[in-house]
C-alpha cells in the first residue's frame, strides 16, 4: 500500500517541477492548476506515513487556498449571494462543535489547578497581544491588515492546542481548562486588549465586538455543553460527524477570505507570512518560558508553550468579518490558522519523542479533542 502513496508523492513532485516551469515562462493559467494538483497529490501521499499524517488536514488546506488565489470569483459569490455571510454561523457552529466536547468538568481544573491555569491565561493574554503589537508597529503593513495581526494575538486559544497537548505528552487537563477559561473571558478580554492596542491602527468599537464574541461564543458553546450533558452519546453520528465539520467549516472561511483579499496577499502575502510565523514562533518560547519563570514543571511549561503560541483564528476571522474587513483584518487569521496547525504538529512531534518521566498518579489522560 505504501507503494501507491510513494506513486502519488512522485507525481506531486513532477506537478510542482511543472508549475515552477510555467511560472517562469509566465504561464500562470496552466501553472495554477498544476500548484492546485501538487498540494492535492501531496496531502493524498502523506496520509500513507505515519510521521507525515498529521499534516495532511493542513496540506489540503493550501490546496484550497491556492484554488481561491487561482480562481477567487468562485468563494466570493454565488447567484447574487456573498458567501462571506457563511462565516459568522460556521463559526457558530465551530464554537457548538467546540461546546459540545466540553463539560463542566472541565472547569474545575481551576479549582484543582489554580496556579496553572493563572499562568497560562495571564500569559496568553499578556504575550501574544504585546507580540502582536509589537510586529505590527514594526512593519509598514497598512493599517488594516496591521490591525488583523493584533486581533489574531489579542483572541482567545483554540482547541486545536488541546491536540496538540495530548500529541506532545503536556498536562491535556490543564490545557482543556486554560483553554475552556480563555475562551469564556474572550467577550471580555478581546475587546478591551483591541481597543488599547489596534485602536492605533483602526476603529474599535468594544461594546459591538462584546457582543459579536458573545453571539459568535457564548451562546454556541453553552448549547454545546448543554448537548453534551443530556444527549452526548445518544446521537452518536453527531458526536462523529462534528470534528469533521469544525474542520471542514475552518476551511472553508480560510479560502473565502482568501478570496476576499487576493490582491493584499499577492502584494504583501510572503511578508505577512514571515510575521505571522514569527508571531506563533515567539508564542510558543515565550510561552514556555513563562512557566519555567514561575518553576513549572516539563509539562505544564509544555502545556502553557502550546496554549500561548496557538489562538483561536476562526474566531478572528469571524470578528474581522463583522467589523466588515474581512478581506484586510481578516488576511493575518487566515494565515495563522494552518501555520499554527504546522508548527503545532512539529513541536508536539518533536516533544513527544522526549517522554517525561511521570510520578505515580499523573499520567496523561488519552483523551482526544475537537480540532480547532
Amino acid at each position: 500500500m505504501n507503494n501507491i502513496y510513494k506513486i502519488f508523492l512522485s507525481i506531486a513532485a513532477i506537478c510542482l517541477l511543472a508549475a515552477i516551469v510555467m511560472f517562469a515562462n509566465g504561464d500562470n493559467a496552466v501553472a495554477g492548476p498544476l500548484l492546485i494538483a501538487f498540494f492535492v497529490l501531496l496531502s493524498i501521499s502523506f496520509h500513507g506515513f505515519a510521521s507525515l499524517k498529521g499534516f495532511t488536514y493542513t496540506i489540503m488546506i493550501l490546496a484550497a487556498v491556492t484554488t481561491a488565489l487561482c480562481y477567487p470569483q468562485y468563494f466570493t459569490s454565488w447567484n447574487g449571494f456573498v458567501l462571506s455571510s457563511l462565516i459568522k454561523p460556521l463559526i457558530m457552529l465551530i464554537m457548538f462543535g467546540m461546546g459540545t466536547s466540553m463539560s463542566v468538568k472541565d472547569f474545575a481544573g481551576v479549582i484543582k489547578m489554580p496556579k496553572g491555569v493563572l499562568i497560562g491565561v495571564v500569559s496568553h493574554f499578556i504575550i501574544m497581544p504585546l507580540i502582536g503589537f509589537t510586529l505590527a508597529s514594526v512593519t509598514n503593513f497598512p493599517p488594516e491588515i496591521a490591525a488583523g495581526i493584533v486581533l489574531v494575538g489579542c483572541s482567545p486559544n483554540g482547541m486545536a492546542s488541546n491536540v496538540m497537548s495530548y500529541l506532545a505528552k503536556a498536562n491535556l487537563a490543564l490545557s482543556v481548562t486554560i483553554t475552556a477559561v480563555s475562551t469564556m473571558l474572550a467577550p471580555f478580554v478581546t475587546p478591551l486588549l483591541m481597543k488599547l492596542l489596534a485602536g492605533a491602527f483602526v476603529e474599535i468599537n468594544t461594546l459591538d465586538m462584546m457582543f459579536e464574541i458573545f453571539q459568535m461564543v457564548i451562546i454556541p458553546i453553552g448549547a454545546g455543553l448543554l448537548f453534551n450533558h443530556f444527549l452526548s452519546g445518544k446521537l452518536k453520528w453527531l458526536d462523529n460527524a462534528m470534528p469533521l465539520v469544525s474542520m471542514a467549516s475552518i476551511a472553508f472561511i480560510i479560502v473565502i477570505i482568501t478570496a476576499a483579499g487576493r490582491q493584499s496577499l499577492l502584494t504583501i502575502g510572503p511578508a505577512l507570512i514571515l510575521v505571522v510565523l514569527l508571531h506563533n514562533l515567539c508564542g510558543y518560547t515565550l510561552g514556555y518560558w513563562s512557566g519555567r519563570l514561575f518553576k513549572m514543571n516539563e509539562r505544564d511549561c509544555r502545556t502553557i508553550a502550546i496554549e500561548v503560541g496557538m489562538q483561536n483564528a476562526g474566531l478572528a476571522s469571524g470578528l474581522a468579518k463583522a467589523m466588515g474587513k474581512i478581506a484586510t483584518v481578516g488576511l493575518a487569521p487566515a494565515i495563522f490558522g494552518p501555520m499554527m496547525n504546522t508548527t503545532g504538529s512539529i513541536l508536539a512531534s518533536y516533544w513527544h519523542k522526549k517522554p517525561i518521566k511521570e510520578a505515580p498518579g499523573n499520567e496523561i489522560i488519552p483523551v482526544m479533542q475537537t480540532v480547532k
